[in-house]
């Protein structure tokens, strides 16, 4: 099994007086506990008690009260939440602040990739909220209709997304960076009958359509009988009559639509469809309802993240990817103000994050560490230049940290001041399993625990616990945001997480607890390699590798070997002024064997130019073992660059 770094210090320890200042704090004096600790093990007590005390925490509000706030009558795999409750989740993202001060507040700050620069604030967006239902509505567009979103961050892809769900509708967000067939798979799967699409994007200076894409997956697509496109780059597009609706228009629909009314949903209504890919077979449809994914978002951040209303996320993110929803959720939930953002992070140069952050007043920085180790080899310069000071705390997801850039982080942007919110869940979770916090210690590349609430642990292949050592990580009770299953596949969804251990939500990463109670997430179990019978993480081989500052980033996969069943294969991307030779490949091996031993000498390390990754910067490590041994890729329409497939091939 993989191993994690045992014997690191505290890297950063919260004073006293700040943590009574948390909304933890307020939150667990409220329920009349004394400490983090305590209300810990009270809210694995009775997990009913719990989310009723975080809906009330968050103020959310029912037009009919719910009778029984869970219902695991049927076990706890497939509970039902907030029972016989009505209840539509954009009245508590929008509604109810119209008559406070918060409908004011900008709601959205927006960054083009170009620099322009657009606000609207609360009030503002519930209007182009109530004008865009209000167009929906006379297309012929009704609760419980599905509508696909095929667009780039823009605040026309929120007003959308928000005014799906203010008709009763279901929400399928698609990944800007999809292909027809991807694109036609979702649609079909979830019988959309409505879709909202750009006619193009813009990335690194370039323009992308778009249009012409959908316009390909809408081919076999015959349930979806209106189009609604928007104009983000003034391409010209090929227009299909009594199907394509433009936005302008979409948006003039009614004179009367500030007032459209929201519809009355059943809190266990679908909200919102969204599809991860699956390594092999079509991709799984997570099915969320208004009182299970939105309450969870804003939850985490209330609590781990300790967002006030009034300060500014900024999650780097695409709306297809589970982040994007979780930003627009739970900023809206606890009257923040949400960052969009549809350029690349380091383009037209590297520093404009740090300028964006500068420029937005952000508070909360959520990044992948793949970002930070492809910034670090500009140095901390391009940071100094900005006033990074607003920053509060950097979040963290999509991949494991190596020290090193985790270190880089703290020291340079955070001044070895403010925490990393390491943050792991899934789209199936609605946010965290487990996350930093305000209120424990943390080490580098570590977690301060399980998020509130989720009875989570690290157990052996038998479900019982272990600390220590590396088990797989898994959640022992339910939690208000987890998805009611798969979308018409109720078998693939209890295979997936409910039957490897009868009775436990096995999640399929490799997890560890130190001595000190820091959690470690090593990497998916299924990503596990296998020599001589030596079970091996990739993320293991992976930071020892990047722990060299020659290596910028690297990928570690496992390739059949007569004798030992499995070998190590590795792929590396090299510093910028780092050239490639045998030197520094011996070097490497030897760093390796010097750390793993002999018996786990890798076979071969190679160097590439990238490393097959998702937009949200996950390296998709089964497609690089897939390339390397010529087969079948299985499913890639997550894949942001495909040259990045052949350059894994050229390499062998």
């Amino acid at each position: 099994m993989p191993q994690f770094p045992f014997g690191q210090s505290i890297a950063w320890r919260p004073d006293p007086e700040s943590i009574e200042q948390t909304n933890l704090a307020a939150f667990w004096k409220k329920q009349g506990l004394d400490s983090y600790e305590a209300l810990c093990e009270w809210a694995v007590e009775d997990v009913g008690r719990f989310w009723e005390a975080v809906l009330d925490d968050l103020g959310v509000e029912f037009y009919e009260p719910y009778t029984q706030i869970m219902d695991a009558s049927n076990g706890i795999e497939q509970p039902v939440w907030c029972v016989d409750g009505v209840m539509n989740i954009v009245h508590n993202l929008l509604d109810k602040w119209q008559s406070t001060e918060v409908a004011e507040r900008d709601a959205i700050r927006y960054e083009s990739q170009e620099g322009e620069v657009r606000t609207l604030t609360y009030r503002e967006l519930f209007e182009r909220v109530n004008i865009c239902a209000s167009g929906l509505r006379a297309h012929g567009l009704c609760k419980g209709d599905a509508v696909g979103l095929y667009m780039p961050m823009t605040p026309e892809l929120v007003i959308a997304f928000l005014a799906i769900i203010k008709i009763g509708g279901v929400v399928l967000p698609l990944f800007s960076g999809y292909g027809a067939e991807a694109v036609a798979t979702r649609l079909n799967d979830g019988s959309a009958k409505a879709l909202f699409i750009s006619d193009g994007q813009k990335r690194r200076g370039r323009e992308i359509p778009m249009k012409p894409v959908a316009d390909e997956a809408l081919a076999s697509c015959p349930t979806v009988e209106k189009v609604f496109v928007h104009d983000r780059c003034g391409l010209d597009v090929e227009w299909v009559d009594d199907r394509d609706v433009s936005w302008d228009t979409l948006m003039k629909t009614s004179s009367d639509s500030p007032n459209t009314e929201t519809e009355r949903t059943s809190a266990e209504d679908p909200v919102m469809l969204i599809y991860t890919s699956g390594t092999t077979g079509l991709p799984k449809g997570a099915v969320h309802t208004h009182c299970g994914f939105p309450v969870k978002a804003a939850q985490d951040m209330r609590h781990a993240m300790d967002l006030k209303p009034g300060e500014v996320m900024w999650w780097m993110s695409d709306m297809g990817w589970m982040m994007g929803p979780w930003l627009v959720f739970g900023t809206l939930m606890n009257a923040a103000t949400m960052v969009l953002f549809d350029g690349a992070p380091d383009f037209p140069d590297a520093g404009r994050t740090w300028a964006m952050v500068e420029r937005h007043g952000v508070t909360h920085l959520g990044i992948s560490p793949t970002l930070i180790r492809a910034l670090m080899p500009h140095g901390a310069t391009l940071i100094e230049q900005h006033d990074v000071s607003g920053l509060r705390a950097v979040a963290s997801t999509g991949s494991p940290w190596d020290p090193e850039s985790w270190t880089w982080l703290f020291e340079n942007v955070l001044n070895g001041e403010k925490p990393i919110l390491n943050y792991s869940g899934g789209t199936e979770i609605s946010g965290g399993i487990v996350c930093g916090n305000f209120v424990q210690p943390l080490k580098p590349c570590g977690f301060s625990g399980p998020v509130v609430g989720m009875d989570a642990d690290v157990v052996d292949a038998e479900g019982n616990p272990v600390r220590g050592a590396v088990g797989e990580l898994v959640i022992r009770q339910p939690w208000i945001g987890m998805t009611r299953g798969f979308h018409g596949d109720d078998e693939r969804y209890l295979d997936s997480y409910w039957r490897k251990i009868p009775g436990i939500w096995v999640h399929g990463d490799f997890a560890a607890i130190d001595d000190d109670g820091i959690w470690y997430i090593l990497g998916r179990s299924d990503d596990t390699i296998k020599v001589a019978g030596k079970r091996l993480g990739p993320a293991e081989v992976e930071g020892i590798l990047n722990a060299d500052e020659r290596v910028l980033e690297s990928a570690a996969v496992g390739i059949p070997h007569d004798v030992k069943g499995e070998v190590v294969v590795a792929f590396c991307v090299l510093s910028a002024s780092v050239d490639e030779s045998e030197t520094l490949r011996d070097d490497l091996v030897d760093r390796l064997v010097g750390a793993l031993g002999k018996a786990l000498k890798p076979k071969a390390v190679y160097f590439v130019d990238a490393l097959p990754k998702t937009r949200n910067a996950k390296v998709m490590r089964r497609v690089i073992r897939a390339a390397h041994l010529g087969i079948e890729l299985g499913n890639v329409t997550a894949l942001e660059n495909p040259d990045t497939v052949e350059a894994i091939r050229r390499a062998r």
